[in-house]
């Protein structure tokens, strides 16, 4: 009989003199810098099989958040609607024999952000812990990396093509890293479903120019979106921004194990990084209603010193339609679409992203006066939380 068990694979190799005597039981801590990933180049793995090598360990099964509508008690106190929902989480560093229970009912929205360089090999585990609250359920999990090259289609997580995993199993992904730029990554796996229901995140990619020193326009920048040559996109600080969205009659009606009503999704919870306004503009991590779990981790609140140059990684993985972010008072200098650097740049005030598109914009804040300014969508159906107004797709630029 076939059998399926957790298995975390960090490969390292017995002999260093060797590169044949690769091992794949490696053990090791995120404990020099922690990131949330084993790095080789930040010494965290012993006798690696390449010196930039990285390991990431996720979970996937199902979880609860809280929406932005908050329900307030007498003494101003609440949390705003309970939605069941599908995600990841990231269990690198725990024991094969803790994996599954660490995983349970950990889901977070929108998936940990998983930032790589270019140049990284990247062992990506996936281990399905299963549905807790559909026992009914016996769905299968990927990963895919959404417009990255893979020299296999064993590893790019569409299911027709590659592999899924079953509940109780881990499968391993290869990367090797060739290109920068941002990304995303999401399950495959009955797509409109799984990814509806919130099983999506952040990826991005740092170049290999990221530590040199350009200048460019006056000033000196040590950080890039692209291998420019000339420091043309560097910037000082920078902010992945994802569109998401809920259909809360859809999620609701799979907490009831009810028909699912595809045909009439609709998001009514807009949300940029998991989160609908003002909940957007919280740094702290949001716990759930249902365990208290810190569920909702991403803030999409956006700061800057005055006079800085701020790079926004936006990218859309909504299921149901096109959404136009715009910036009041800032330019929006767009220098990258779809993991590219573009031949020439332009600036606008608004840019349209459908599920699957990505964007590297600038904002430069020198000769911005200082405050507080917004980016939100200008599809004004979608500034709710529901049916409360004033909310949803619209977040804080906060220049100091």
């Amino acid at each position: 009989m076939a059998g399926a068990s957790v298995f975390f694979q960090c490969p390292t190799l017995s002999n260093p003199g060797d590169p044949g005597s690769v091992i794949y039981n490696g053990t090791f801590a995120d404990n020099v810098v922690v990131d949330g990933m084993i790095r080789a180049d930040q010494g965290e793995i012993l006798n690696p099989v390449s010196p930039r090598q990285v390991c990431v360990h996720l979970s996937s099964g199902d979880g609860f958040v809280n929406m932005a509508d908050k329900q307030l008690d007498p003494d101003g106190n609440g949390m705003g609607h309970e939605q069941y929902m599908f995600g990841f989480k990231n269990i690198t560093g725990i024991p094969d024999a803790e994996a599954m229970l660490a995983g349970m009912l950990a889901a977070e929205f929108p998936a940990p952000t998983l930032k790589f360089k270019e140049g990284d090999e990247v062992y990506l585990s996936l281990t399905n812990v299963g549905m807790m609250m559909r026992p009914d359920l016996f769905d299968p999990h990927t990963v895919h990396w959404h417009g990255f090259p893979n020299a296999s289609a064993i590893f790019d997580g569409e299911p027709m093509s590659s592999v899924s995993i079953n509940m109780g199993a881990t499968l391993t992904y290869y990367y090797k890293v060739i290109e920068p730029g941002t990304f995303m990554y999401h399950c495959h796996v009955e797509a409109t479903e799984h990814m509806q229901m919130g099983m999506l995140g952040n990826l991005y990619v740092t170049p290999a120019q990221d530590g040199t020193q350009k200048s460019f326009g006056g000033r000196t920048y040590s950080k890039f979106a692209y291998n420019d040559g000339d420091g043309s996109t560097g910037y000082h600080v920078d902010f992945p921004v994802q569109i998401l969205g809920f259909d809360s009659n859809f999620h609701d009606q799979h907490i009831a194990v009810q028909p699912l009503p595809f045909a009439e999704m609709y998001d009514d919870y807009p949300m940029l990084n998991g989160r609908g306004y003002p909940d957007t503009v919280n740094p702290a991590p949001l716990p759930n209603s249902f365990d208290g779990r810190l569920s909702q981790p991403i803030p999409a609140l956006i700061t800057a010193n005055q006079g800085e140059r701020i790079l926004l990684r936006l990218s859309s993985l909504s299921t149901v339609a096109f959404h136009s972010l715009t910036v009041q008072g800032i330019p929006m200098q767009v220098i990258g679409e779809g993991s590219r650097m573009r031949r020439s740049f332009y600036t606008t005030n608004t840019v349209t992203l459908g599920g699957g598109q990505s964007m590297e914009v600038l904002l430069d804040t020198q000769g911005v006066a200082p405050g507080t300014y917004f980016l939100y969508t200008t599809n004004l159906d979608h500034l709710v939380n529901r049916q409360e107004e004033y909310g949803g797709m619209m977040t804080e630029i906060v220049i100091q």
